[in-house]
């Protein structure tokens, strides 16, 4: 912008006042943490807890408005301005002005890359920023007035985007409850209720690797991929073998449910997925194929229902590695209306997800934006 010869170049630790932190563990953090906590103390990642000022050293709580250095592992910052304080291996900044402190944050926001190498760089083993990593960073500052500008035009965006994901947060839940009260069919006439055993037949999937993909081939999906790449239904996969492993391997037909039989906890296993594509894809290990002749997606609304959430809690097994079997997921027993009615209730559970995903659309897209706009306005010679 023409004003750039009004920007000043100064060290982060010569504006701000930098503050320690407290010695305490996660565990100390989580025996002290009351929802009437008023001081809110960080850790590492998104770990907080909101203890009693009583229950802290004295004069510990940092009360102007402050960025605090996420330092460890996962490298990041956060604007905050209510009474805090963080463990003693971060540290935090803070300003008399909130209009610099909003601006310096959006800055470092947009450098988190920078600082997350210099992290891997000062450790191997875990990512970790040194004091002199922060207090010595060249910071741009334009006139006040710019600023302001910038901040409160940046402030709309995440507010905008905060608004979205509010909604999101409050419209999922109506589904989930809507969900299980329309799975909630026991003893209504016409319905049956039988165990998944009874229903179908489980089909252990067999052994691909991630390094069996190749760009042209056969369909496959990886269980791994069921955490993270697909939602409740799928009719095209994102990776592809060779034929000679797809002959050998598992397959799901059109409306088979594949379940992730293996997570990091147990609320993530059995993760479902319906195939819904016209032909077969070859499954991996760590998944089952639940072959049945019901409606597909109503037995993944099934598979995903909270009273499934409370029966493979009740069946998961291992401490990092957790797991559930075939034969105790057999146990389930599942409500099945005539497959009319599973259509219905499908055709309404599908309603509720468009719109849910619709809103999820429009929050990448306003990301987007923010990311796009906080660039232009915070890039200075």
């Amino acid at each position: 912008w023409e004003e750039s010869s009004m920007v000043e170049w100064k060290e982060l630790g010569k504006i701000a006042n930098r503050n320690k932190g407290i010695p305490i563990t996660a565990g100390k953090m989580s025996e002290l943490s009351s929802k009437g906590g008023n001081v809110r103390v960080f850790a590492a990642g998104a770990t907080i807890a909101d203890i009693d000022e009583n229950n802290l050293p004295s004069n510990c709580a940092h009360r102007l408005p402050s960025i605090i250095v996420k330092s460890r592992g996962y490298i990041d910052f956060e604007f905050y301005e209510k009474p805090f304080t963080h463990k003693n291996e971060m540290w935090s900044y803070s300003f008399d002005n909130r209009q610099l402190g909003k601006f310096i944050y959006y800055f470092l926001t947009t450098q988190t890359d920078v600082f997350r190498k210099k992290a891997k760089a000062n450790s191997v083993k875990l990512p970790q920023l040194c004091v002199a990593d922060t207090d010595n960073y060249l910071i741009p500052l334009p006139p006040l007035s710019e600023q302001t500008r910038i901040v409160s035009i940046l402030d709309t965006f995440t507010s905008s985007i905060t608004n979205l994901k509010q909604q999101i947060t409050e419209r999922r839940k109506q589904y989930e409850h809507y969900r299980d009260q329309l799975l909630d069919l026991e003893g209504k006439e016409g319905v049956e209720m039988k165990t998944l055993g009874e229903t179908g037949t489980f089909i252990r999937g067999t052994g691909i690797q991630k390094n069996d993909f190749v760009e042209s081939g056969y369909n496959c999906i990886h269980y791994g991929q069921i955490h993270t790449k697909y939602g409740l239904a799928a009719s095209e996969t994102i990776s592809k073998i060779e034929e000679p492993l797809y002959k050998k391997s598992k397959k799901a037909q059109k409306g088979d449910i594949i379940l992730a039989t293996t997570s990091e906890d147990a609320e993530g296993v059995a993760k479902p997925l319906v195939w819904l594509g016209e032909g077969e894809v070859a499954v991996s290990g760590d998944a089952f194929i639940f072959h049945h002749h019901q409606n597909g997606k109503f037995m993944a609304y099934q598979f995903a229902s909270h009273r499934f959430m409370l029966f493979k809690i009740r069946y998961a097994t291992g401490a990092k590695v957790i797991r559930i079997s075939g034969e105790n997921m057999a146990k389930f027993k599942v409500a099945l209306p005539p497959i009319e009615e599973q259509s219905r209730i499908v055709s309404l559970l599908d309603t509720f997800e468009a719109s849910i995903s619709n809103l999820e659309a429009q929050l990448k897209g306003r990301e987007k934006q923010y990311e796009y706009y906080r660039n232009q306005l915070l890039t200075f010679e």
